[in-house]
């Protein structure tokens, strides 16, 4: 608490900072703004371009207005661990948001709105809505008309404030992204709150919900609690019980991201796989986006943001579309920005690639043999089953590669599973929670440890999670290396059925030396638990079995990257 895990600094001088800018609405409604300007634009007469946000989280909340504890940084960053360095921005940024003391001085400005119904502005507070995305598509062409702006305007910003990058850039309801905006750069934000977060494989989050309604949401709605929840029927902490499937409520939330044709550059971690990866990874692969990037890492999504390596390229790439009319060098730059680790601390490499998945990926069917415990490349002719507690049990499978190996995409589990009674001789259970992790051993079989959630530093290669009974793929929109759950109905196991379940595994990239191993984990809980992230699958008693052999050959897809 007493040590922010961030560094702050003064603006420069010439930054000019307008608080609580009214921005109106067309219903009479208005929202609220900070604006950020050069003094010395202003007093020329100087048209810049514009980098915007949109959030709920009160863009007062800065040291520059003593808004914050003891005049230091937004409270997040004395609550949540950063992992991977420490950010450094100035006493004039809210959190997540776009650094004013670098962009002004590189000839923008910067808008900073609060979303309807949040801290200042006007309206209902709801949360993934088509009223969000219609507010924000007024506000940015509303900034556009000031006779400070050139009439072009990008985004930028981190978690919701990527989020509602989607939502405005796809907005239906004036029929796409506001003629305005130019550019988009949300920076790791999910894209479809059901399958990202709330019910992750059917399990509902209990842990991030309660910590983000609590800590960030609740304390800043403009009027009545009553109000949020009368919009959204409940609490985020509530809304898997309320809507325990896909439904006309959860459709509504997801932005139309085929609908996206702005040039994007999206950031899509490797470590943040209870939040944001397989959102970001998803907007990257569907927007339809002639223009668009993919920036990829392994540490803290802060500490990333406000790199200079990261604020130099979001630069140029805003020079490229906001100043130049698209046509700048950063137009060269190959599409994909991959950062390989070999371990928490250490990046193999950093290279340019030109699609993801990356077209040369070999895939390889890694099966479980449940006799021996290990991950073999043929599949095994003689059957067998291993059988875990179902309710706290796991069990391990593991290869040993031969020669250096570079895993690089989308890892899948296709695990055949069988429901027993327990010894007391109560009825088999009617489900199985199978949570996944795919860890990385050294040649002594020693575990190596990466970045992952909110600062953890213990977290393993990748992980994935599904309830048995959320089987059902969406056939329309799997690959054989990414199946999506249908999410409409549970499937029950019947006692003594062998079902097979698919199971999606966050995209990672790890390189590992030979003589070193992938180890599969697959348990009733998570195996590596990350707070304030928790998930809470079914209490079950009884047993999990994992069949394996010729006629049920459970494997684990790996994308390996052959030697160029």
């Amino acid at each position: 608490l007493f040590r922010p895990a961030c560094e702050l600094f003064e603006p420069p001088s010439d930054v000019l900072c307008e608080y609580e800018v009214r921005v109106p609405r067309p219903d009479g409604l208005s929202l609220t703004a900070n604006v950020f300007r050069s003094r010395t634009a202003e007093a020329n007469g100087e048209q810049v371009p514009v980098v915007m946000c949109a959030h709920p989280y009160d863009n007062s909340l800065l040291p520059a207005l003593g808004k914050t504890p003891f005049g230091g940084p937004p409270q997040q960053f004395r609550i949540i661990r950063q992992s991977g360095g420490t950010p450094r921005f100035s006493t004039i940024t809210s959190w997540e948001s776009p650094d004013p003391a670098f962009w002004v001085p590189n000839g923008y400005a910067v808008v900073n709105l609060n979303l309807p119904g949040y801290a200042s502005s006007d309206g209902t507070p709801t949360m993934f809505s088509e009223d969000q995305g219609k507010a924000f598509y007024e506000a940015i062409e509303w900034v556009a008309s000031q006779p400070w702006c050139n009439g072009n305007i990008g985004l930028s910003g981190v978690s919701f404030l990527a989020i509602s990058q989607y939502y405005v850039a796809a907005c239906e309801a004036y029929g796409g992204s506001p003629p305005a905006l130019k550019c988009i750069s949300p920076w790791e934000g999910l894209s479809d709150p059901l399958r990202d977060i709330f019910l992750w494989g059917g399990i509902p989050e209990v842990g991030f919900t309660t910590f983000w309604w609590y800590g960030e949401v609740n304390s800043v709605i403009k009027g009545r609690v009553d109000e949020y929840l009368d919009a959204e029927g409940g609490t985020p902490i509530e809304l898997p019980v309320i809507h325990p499937f896909e439904d006309d409520f959860w459709r509504s939330k997801v932005p139309n991201l085929e609908e996206i044709q702005l040039p994007m550059l999206v950031c899509g971690s490797f470590s943040d796989h209870n939040l944001h990866t397989n959102g970001s990874f998803r907007a990257f692969d569907r927007a339809s986006s002639e223009h668009k990037w993919l920036y990829t890492h392994r540490s803290g999504k802060w500490v990333s943001y406000y790199s200079d390596e990261v604020l130099q390229m979001t630069k140029a790439f805003m020079d490229c579309f906001l100043k130049e009319n698209g046509e700048g060098e950063f137009l060269e730059m190959p599409p994909v920005r991959l950062e390989v680790r070999s371990t928490g601390d250490q990046v193999y490499e950093v290279r340019q690639e030109h699609e993801w998945p990356l077209a040369r990926t070999k895939y390889i069917e890694f099966y479980l043999d449940a006799n021996r415990g290990v991950l073999k490349d043929d599949r095994p002719s003689e059957a067998g089953e291993t059988a875990y507690d179902a309710r706290r049990g796991q069990v391990t499978f593991a290869v040993r590669f031969s020669e250096d190996t570079e895993v690089t995409g989308h890892m899948k589990l296709a695990v055949w599973v069988e429901a027993r009674q327990s010894k007391t001789g109560r009825p088999a259970p009617q489900d199985l929670a199978l949570f996944v992790a795919v860890n990385k051993l050294d040649v002594y079989g020693k575990s190596i440890r990466f970045n992952g959630t909110i600062g953890a530093e213990n977290d393993m290669v990748s992980r994935g999670q599904a309830l048995a009974s959320w089987r059902e793929l969406d056939e329309d929109a799997s690959t054989p290396w990414l199946p999506v759950f249908a999410s409409r109905e549970a499937r029950p196991l019947q006692p003594g059925e062998v079902v097979r379940v698919d199971i999606p595994i966050c995209p990672s990239s790890t390189h590992f030396l030979e003589g070193e191993s992938l180890q599969l984990i697959v348990g009733a809980q998570e195996v590596v638990p990350t707070p304030p992230f928790r998930k809470k699958p079914p209490r079950l008693e009884g047993s999990a079995v994992i069949h394996t052999g010729a006629d049920r050959p459970s494997h684990l897809l790996v994308p390996v990257i052959p030697t160029r």
